[in-house]
């Protein structure tokens, strides 16, 4: 009797050293590594790789998911000249597919002048829906150049992961009215609500207007189309361009919108996801500016911890364009909504070539990912390294985000 005494107390004490221990780890503050990745490099001097960013399917096995990476390329003599989007893909982290070129997502000829295309493009889980869902917007050229005054869409397709290919991207249906005639999604990170609802930030503006506005739309998603509901508060500053590439999160119980100017990045939160706050400027918690412009900023969400993913001037970088590089990611206070100084620090660095079109994809509670292409322009800026790389950077969590938060 005294020998299953004895054992029932041993038990008993290991399992509370286990929970001790459980207890202690969950304590620890919350910390990252980053595995720095090159997926495909190579520069042939007229064209480059960009909008590289990518979307997670969830598989079962020892890799959490099967990564679909879009990109299209660029024409450097040109301004924001983009042809086709191609896919990359791996099913374990290691090897990868592709490029492959898909014509669905290719340019559309509207006159012997005109063709359209689809651009800034990011692929994203549904889970509803259990679908990989693709947004940005519509781009116009005349004789392959960007039209000055040109309408603009929110674009969207839906992948077959059967098949690896993408449906002919279409345009999403904004309320008929002048204010949304050039009204598109590009570079937009959105969050999902439980219900498959998704909120998309987009920014707007009428014909000949000269300042954006931005918003996050309602939809409705079925798997096959994107609808719009409604929409939430409008925001824009009289400084040149406007509040534009919007991007969303949610952390704990509230949504935070950032949104790129000329000359400032801006911030909002909202307890609801549609209705936001005045935006503020970025700045850090020691009450300086962040030194983020004319460039998008994305979200990268921990259950304990929100962190910001941006570029800014005063890092030994004015060879760069717009200080587009490096990539730096910093932990931001919730409640202030300033970025913590001492958390910074570079995700990717800087060989030259900006980087500010990037995109965040979570691919498990344990890893996210951040992925940019060294963008070659202006030419010339392979003296300091770029080579046109895409990069994966790894995000290794010390510890699991908890989902249900």
């Amino acid at each position: 009797m005294k020998s299953i005494i004895h054992v029932c107390l041993i038990v008993v004490m290991l399992l509370a050293g286990t929970l001790r221990l459980s207890a202690d780890e969950t304590a620890k503050p919350l910390s990252y590594k980053v595995d720095l990745r090159v997926v495909t490099e190579g520069f042939d001097g007229k064209t480059c790789w960009v909008q590289a960013r990518t979307g997670a399917i969830p598989q079962a096995g020892p890799f959490p998911a099967t990564v679909v990476l879009t990109m299209q390329k660029l024409l450097l003599s040109g301004s924001d000249v983009f042809y086709a989007l191609n896919e990359m893909r791996t099913t374990d982290g290691e090897n990868w597919i592709g490029p492959i070129k898909h014509e669905t997502l290719a340019r559309r000829r509207l006159s012997d002048t005109q063709e359209i295309a689809v651009c800034d493009f990011t692929p994203g889980w549904h889970a509803k829906t259990k679908k990989l869902l693709g947004t940005g917007h519509t781009v116009r050229y005349e004789n392959n150049k960007v039209m000055h005054v040109r309408k603009r869409s929110v674009a969207y397709s839906v992948y077959n992961e059967k098949d690896h290919t993408w449906s002919d991207w279409t345009t999403m249906s904004m309320p008929d009215e002048p204010r949304f005639e050039s009204c598109g999604a590009g570079s937009a990170q959105r969050y999902d609500l439980e219900d498959g609802s998704i909120l998309l930030p987009v920014y707007f503006k009428k014909k000949g207007a000269k300042q954006y506005s931005t918003t996050v739309v309602l939809c409705d998603f079925d798997g096959e189309k994107l609808t719009y509901k409604k929409h939430g508060s409008e925001h824009t500053i009289p400084v040149k361009r406007g509040l534009y590439e919007p991007s969303i999160t949610k952390y704990q119980d509230k949504f935070y919108l950032t949104m790129r100017n000329d000359d400032k990045g801006y911030v909002s939160v909202s307890d609801d996801g549609l209705k936001y706050s005045e935006p503020i400027v970025w700045k850090f918690d020691d009450g300086q500016e962040l030194g983020n412009y004319n460039t998008q900023q994305h979200w990268v969400t921990h259950s304990d911890g929100l962190f910001l993913v941006y570029t800014r001037k005063g890092a030994n970088n004015d060879h760069v364009f717009r200080h587009r590089a490096p990539l730096f990611m910093a932990e931001v206070d919730p409640d202030t909504l300033q970025v913590k100084r001492k958390t910074e620090r570079i995700i990717v660095p800087e060989k030259g070539a900006r980087m500010g079109n990037f995109a965040v994809v979570n691919l498990s509670p344990s890893e996210t990912w951040v992925t940019v292409a060294e963008w070659m322009q202006p030419v010339g800026i392979e003296k300091y390294g770029s080579n046109n790389r895409i990069y994966t950077a790894r995000i290794k969590w010390s510890k699991p985000s908890r989902e249900d938060d």
